[in-house]
């Protein structure tokens, strides 16, 4: 029997084939969707589960009164080495590790690589694997280090390389020789080793080489560095509460005591939860516009399959008339369904594997493919399959089959009662969920538009920044300046800066300041920058009051700019020059030589900070050099930089980044958003359309005979286009004025966070509302057009 309907239901798709295909295409681009976004988010959330007792690991981070003083992502130093003394019955292990980015080489292979310095711990606390070498002892003797299996390639071309050397430069420029004690298996995605999009780390050092980079994390003044916890078997995170309290009370200074609150985040779902939420954020937003597509392709499909089933009230008649039984009937339009649905469901695993490459590209993070899903997985597309198999076939199966013979045959659905409005109301909710879609992505691509095209206040064009090598003592200040000079006589660079920092948002200095004859209590937190006297010129930042450095006895000098100004009551740029301010654990008072005008040093996510300049003489760091180079022929001006570069700095790679791409990173996951949001609008408007077509078709061919006794009449072909346009109309407008809403509410909640965003204005409701009912209109236009034209003799005489 089932044979038998699996049959007739193949018939009954090929002699419709029109609506077949837009049926079963529809369903399975939104099934495709879905389950790419699925795997998007299955890998997103699986990100850590392969760590060792994930379930016991909790990431120490800092909570500030005030913000300025420190990170989230840090705390102080000696924090977690202090609570496993002090409490082992609570804390069984810790982690603790500096970054730090240096000069390796082998030969001549020379890189700047990212170093991730700490404690012993690391391979046996995070149940990280070594393809060569002995977890316990790999990180406890001074200069080793183990790499990744990737950077085993890279510098000696085979993995079998324990016991081999790597040179490795520190900050003086002195090189130290370091043996390769192990060669680490590619880990499963975590935030031990990627603790964010910055820092993936393929070199491990032990702590007590530290020193030699010159860094200390052993400080209680230091709460920039990374930690982490294991707990003991049945401890909670509340239970470290007092202890932390305790220990930062009897170690921290006072300031920090008062402002600090350290607190645990699991490492399960500290991926999720880092920078504000951001995944979450990307996650929520993406799975929302899945299941919304997901639900206008389900729609699509009963509405359509309804449809369909409709028009087939005389075969129904014709087989109940010749012996036909309710439950055959049932049975039959059940399994016409589950057969559509599961060729729709194969033909989206299909397009899975044809469209997972573009997604990767989209979405910037690998996506499993189809036969990496676990063995369960193939539960979801059939019990899919036949979830919406049954509920497509209810209506046909249980109501058309109840309808009695003759009526059937007379082609009579309305003595069951036709339930019109149910499918009205389902494309009008296909309308909204489109133009929810629609709208959303237009108010995603305009926040995004913003952070590109918003005044940062300096001008990020032709502005490459490049690293250098680190000597910070004043005859290495003094070796980078004349470097930075040299940089600076080229025909191609039009100015060359010093800096410790530049605007990437990477800004981890902060100062305690108040006003001279203020108390300290009273000090306000600036953000610190040490630039050399270029700084402005390089970046173009506008002086709004006083002068920038000049080079020349600037020890006692700084600059502001206006938050800070602000900040110490003064209400206009000038006021603040000559003012003194006492940097708190600093001798003597400084001057305020200049006021610059407010820029972006971070992404608009975040507040421009009250921030102070130093010169970098006086402060003895630096990082980087930034060079502002002549509009022209790119390619020729980085050709003679490099060729600048090796001269003057041999055996250190010229490793730069234009700021166009910095803010490109900061901005990583929004533009990822904003390519997903326009695929989906794509596929969303596209799955609309389908449905439009398809209900357009099927209700012109049942009114054939209407349409031709109109004709007869006398109606004109306007008036017969606009008796369809004006249904579809109606609902496309109800469906708008319900998206409306609901778009606002949802994108002023993810507008939220940003500190500088978009006003939600009608502009974008009006758009997709419009756009869809343009696009709807000349689709219902172009094919009530033929129905219209044609004779109407011919529709009679077929009925």
């Amino acid at each position: 029997m089932l044979k038998q309907y699996l049959t007739i239901g193949w018939r009954s798709l090929r002699k419709q084939g029109l609506f077949s295909a837009i049926n079963i295409l529809g369903l399975a681009a939104g099934i495709c969707f879905s389950l790419l976004i699925a795997a998007y988010v299955r890998e997103e959330y699986s990100v850590n589960s392969g760590l060792s007792n994930v379930s016991k690991l909790y990431k120490l981070e800092s909570k500030w009164a005030d913000a300025g003083m420190g990170l989230e992502l840090t705390s102080l130093g000696p924090l977690s080495r202090e609570l496993h003394r002090q409490f082992p019955d609570l804390v069984k292990n810790y982690y603790r590790w500096d970054g730090v980015t240096s000069t390796v080489s082998r030969g001549d292979k020379v890189f700047r690589e990212g170093l991730q310095i700490g404690d012993s711990t690391l391979l046996t606390m995070f149940g990280f694997k070594l393809l060569q070498g002995n977890a316990a002892t790999a990180l406890v003797n001074p200069f080793s280090v183990v790499i990744s299996e990737e950077m085993a390639q890279k510098y000696f071309g085979k993995k079998d390389v324990a016991g081999e050397h790597l040179t490795i430069e520190n900050f003086s420029g002195q090189k130290g020789e370091f043996l390769v004690t192990g060669v680490m298996e590619k880990p499963v995605r975590n935030s031990v080793t990627e603790v964010n999009a910055d820092n993936n780390n393929q070199f491990y050092i032990p702590l007590n080489t530290l020193a030699w980079f010159n860094r200390d994390i052993e400080r209680w003044e230091n709460a920039f560095v990374v930690q982490y916890l294991e707990l003991q078997p049945g401890v909670s995170p509340a239970s470290l509460e007092q202890p932390i309290r305790q220990i930062v009370k009897a170690n921290a200074s006072d300031l920090i005591a008062a402002n600090l609150t350290p607190y645990l985040v699991p490492m399960e779902k500290y991926y999720r939860v880092m920078e504000n939420g951001l995944v979450n954020k990307m996650v929520y937003t993406v799975s929302a516009i899945a299941f919304f597509i997901l639900g206008m392709a389900v729609i699509n499909f009963i509405n359509i399959s309804i449809s369909r089933a409709g028009s087939r009230m005389r075969e129904i008649g014709v087989r109940k008339t010749l012996g036909g039984r309710r439950t055959q009937l049932i049975g039959q339009f059940l399994a016409e369904s589950i057969l559509t649905v599961s060729m729709a469901t194969i033909i989206a695993l299909v397009l899975y594997v044809i469209a997972r490459p573009m997604f990767v590209a989209i979405l910037g993070k690998d996506i499993p493919g189809l036969f990496s899903f676990p063995g369960m997985f193939v539960l979801v597309p059939v019990l899919f399959a036949l979830t919406l198999g049954l509920l497509a076939g209810v209506y046909p199966a249980f109501v058309l089959a109840a309808l009695d013979p003759i009526d059937s045959l007379k082609g009579k659905l309305g003595s069951v009662g036709e339930k019109r409005w149910m499918r009205r109301v389902m494309v009008g909710f296909q309308f909204c969920l489109a133009a929810v879609v629609f709208s959303s992505a237009l108010i995603i691509s305009r926040q995004i538009d913003l952070f590109f095209g918003k005044d940062l206040g300096y001008n990020k064009e032709f502005v490459l920044s490049a690293q250098l090598p680190r000597d910070w003592s004043m005859e290495g200040v003094n070796r980078v300046a004349a470097i930075r000079d040299q940089f600076a006589r080229l025909p191609e660079v039009a100015s060359a800066s010093v800096s410790f920092e530049i605007p990437n948002g990477n800004n981890l200095t902060s100062l305690q300041v108040h006003r001279a004859g203020t108390d300290s209590s009273s000090a306000t937190t600036l953000r610190a920058l040490a630039t050399d006297e270029h700084y402005l010129e390089a970046y173009q930042i506008r002086l709004l009051a006083g002068s920038f450095f000049d080079g020349i006895n600037d020890s006692a000098k700084v600059i502001i700019n206006e938050k800070a100004a602000t900040a110490f009551g003064w209400k206009h740029p000038e006021d603040a020059i000559g003012q003194s301010l006492a940097i708190n654990n600093s001798p003597g008072l400084s001057i305020v030589q200049g006021v610059v005008r407010d820029f972006h040093f971070a992404g608009m996510q975040q507040q421009i900070d009250p921030s102070v300049f130093l010169n970098v003489k006086n402060a003895q760091i630096y990082r980087f050099l930034s060079l502002r180079i002549r509009p022209g022929n790119t390619s020729a001006s980085i050709s003679t930089l490099q060729q600048k570069w090796a001269a003057l700095l041999p055996g250190t790679p010229f490793e730069y980044r234009f700021m166009d791409d910095t803010l490109k990173k900061i901005y990583t996951t929004e533009i990822r958003l904003k390519k997903a949001a326009g695929l989906a609008t794509a596929l969303a408007i596209l799955i609309a359309l389908l449905g439009v077509v398809g209900l357009v078709a099927l209700n012109i061919q049942k009114r054939m005979k209407e349409i031709g006794i109109r004709k007869i009449v006398g109606a004109s072909v306007p008036s017969i286009i606009s008796l369809f346009l004006k249904d579809f109309l109606v609902i496309i407008i109800m469906g708008a004025l319900v998206a409306v809403p609901l778009a606002w509410v949802l994108m002023s909640r993810w507008l939220h966070d940003y500190a500088y965003r978009v006003d939600i204005t009608a502009t974008p409701f009006v758009t997709a509302s419009v756009a869809l009912a343009v696009v709807t209109s000349i689709l219902i236009v172009v094919q009530t057009m033929r129905a219209a034209v044609s004779n109407p003799v011919k529709s009679l005489r077929s009925e």
